[in-house]
């Protein structure tokens, strides 16, 4: 099965990101644990911001990086899943439905493990921690099994964790957000009725769209709602479609190699007027043919792999282990652990196998059940989502500790299960 150009590059960008993010997570534990834990943890609660008169914006260092840093994060994840809903593995029913119902399954069942294990307690509240899968350590893991694993599974993990982002998406704007302010979010409704009226009219300018994007977030920050939401809503307001097709691009080429050939008398490093004209017209048709979508992808995809997400591992991931940690606060850690290492395979695996059952969708070709189970095992890697509902979830400084602790623990021995699952069933084949 080949991949198109997009998926290639969208899979080696996570999967590379991932080295990054595992490198960024073990120098927070190793400076947590150390004699500079202090100025680690001094450094990201220290208050950054602006004074305007008597009016001051600003929030610590930590809460930059998750609630403004990680929005652009969020943005790429939205620019993503309308690329694979209108042209990718998302595009239709028969495509989508089978690694769709394996993400729902495997949102669903660690959701209930955590919850029926801590109902009626002061941490129900983190149903949301098992629920996510971190894309970029679990296409990193598979990577390195490299044939050992058939590419329809890659394929299959990519779009299941695209549907699991969105579906973290809809739980963060549903459960984590705060007291809503009606003014603010209606405020943030024009926003968005602008942004598709923008997009409707046929803008294709980036800066528009960000511009107002800014405003959105800012809004729908002050509303209550947790602000990353907003720049998934921007992200399917971005326009797909380019302000010339390649066709006339091409023509216009052909056009310039016949008349707008410029010749000086002599060979100099400096260009004449013709020429820089010339070459300001090449630019400006080129920006007009890209899409604007892919455009703002390619240019973020760099920057979240490996320097956002990275940095908010760092920010993130510091927990201080000590003889006294308490993993008895509720039932916090078999919730998070039992959610990721069990819950997710198991969900993953009853949800697909139904779902053949009862003729809803077809398993992809060259996929085996085991196969399968050895995904929803590396789909347990929650790491980067799970702690950043984490914050969401708890107020409590040893609850949100705790929480740290297991999903790293879980994560780990996810990774390391699904890696052993996944090579003795490419043993047993040979």
């Amino acid at each position: 099965m080949r991949m198109t150009q997009a998926l290639a590059d969208f899979i080696k960008s996570e999967s590379f990101g991932g080295i990054f993010l595992a490198i960024s997570t073990l120098m927070a534990l190793g400076i947590a644990n150390s004699p500079l834990q202090h100025y680690y943890r001094e450094f990201f609660h220290y208050e950054f911001g602006f004074t305007f008169n008597k009016y001051h914006i600003g929030m610590s260092l930590r809460d930059w990086i998750n609630d403004v840093l990680m929005s652009f994060f969020f943005l790429l994840v939205g620019l993503e899943i309308k690329r694979e809903m209108l042209f990718g593995e998302l595009n239709s029913f028969s495509k989508a439905a089978f690694p769709a119902i394996a993400a729902i399954g495997g949102m669903i069942v660690p959701g209930v493990i955590y919850y029926a294990l801590n109902y009626d307690t002061n941490s129900s509240h983190g149903f949301g921690i098992p629920m996510a899968t971190d894309i970029a350590f679990a296409l990193g893991v598979m990577l390195m099994l490299g044939k050992r694993v058939p590419t329809a599974l890659k394929i299959f993990l990519v779009t299941l964790a695209v549907v699991d982002d969105l579906g973290a998406i809809v739980v963060i704007a549903l459960f984590y957000g705060g007291n809503i302010q009606v003014m603010w979010l209606a405020v943030a409704g024009i926003i968005i009725i602008v942004l598709t009226l923008c997009n409707s009219k046929g803008i294709k300018l980036l800066r528009v769209y960000l511009i107002l994007g800014v405003l959105l977030w800012i809004f729908v920050h002050m509303s209550g709602i947790h602000a990353t939401i907003a720049a998934v809503v921007l992200a399917f307001c971005i326009p797909v479609r380019a302000k010339q097709d390649f066709s006339a691009f091409q023509a216009q080429l052909n056009e310039w190699s016949k008349i707008k050939v410029y010749q000086t008398q002599e060979d100099s490093v400096l260009l004449d007027a013709h020429k820089v004209e010339f070459i300001h017209e090449i630019r400006e048709n080129i920006l007009h043919t890209q899409n604007p979508l892919l455009r703002l992808e390619h240019f973020l995809q760099p920057w979240s792999a490996y320097f956002i997400m990275p940095l908010f591992a760092f920010a993130n991931a510091g927990v201080t282990l000590q003889s006294n940690f308490n993993f008895h606060i509720d039932h916090i850690f078999l919730g998070i652990f039992l959610g990721l290492v069990v819950g997710k395979p198991v969900g993953i695996f009853l949800t697909t196998f139904l779902c053949e059952k009862f003729g809803i969708a077809k398993r992809p070709t060259g996929i085996s059940w085991l196969h399968i189970i050895g995904a929803g095992m590396l789909a347990g890697i929650g790491f980067t989502m799970s702690l950043f509902v984490s914050g969401l979830a708890f107020d409590n400084e040893a609850a949100r500790e705790l929480s740290k602790v297991t999903i790293l623990i879980a994560s780990l021995s996810s990774c390391i299960v699904g890696v052993i699952f996944l090579l003795l069933i490419g043993k047993s084949k040979n």
